[in-house]
């Protein structure tokens, strides 16, 4: 089976950074992170989410955390340099990243934001995050994933 590369995949092989694209079967009614790992057959705990914030200082933000895990604002906004921070409304997630729900990915959005990932995903190998499509994924070691995003590694949970 052919799998159409995406903006995310091509920076990849640009950067010439290794990494897989795996596909899965996308629920529209479900697109919880417990879903894709469940598609998947992985820990859900290596299958992360990627959340758009906005500080009330430095704007706009990435967390990378793991997808059974929920953002812990306060958290996210100390290590953003901000005194607080919320997630962005759904319906500007395409307008201020270039993606939508379920398919949100740390690589490639319309700029480069600070993006910060939770400090788990160095107990593996490799991670799952958004190819930047529903239905696929790009397995990614998470220092490769770092050094590509410029992420900080923090407790965000």
């Amino acid at each position: 089976m052919k799998i159409n590369k995406t903006n995310a995949a091509r920076l990849l092989d640009k950067a010439k950074i290794s990494y897989e694209l795996i596909p899965y079967e996308v629920d529209e009614n479900n697109l919880a992170a417990t879903h894709v790992a469940e598609q998947l057959s992985e820990d859900i705990q290596c299958v992360f989410k990627t959340l758009v914030l906005e500080g009330d200082k430095t704007g706009y933000f990435v967390c990378v955390i793991p997808g059974d895990r929920e953002v812990d604002l306060k958290r996210a906004a100390k290590a953003s340099a901000n005194k607080k921070a919320d997630l962005i409304p759904m319906k500007e997630l395409l307008s201020v990243t270039g993606y939508i729900r379920g398919g949100c990915s740390p690589i490639g959005m319309k700029k480069n934001f600070p993006t910060f990932i939770h400090s788990s995903c160095l107990k593996f190998p490799h991670i799952y995050i958004s190819a930047g499509i529903r239905g696929l994924q790009i397995k990614i070691s998470p220092q490769h994933l770092i050094q590509f995003t410029r992420a900080t590694v923090t407790e965000l949970s």
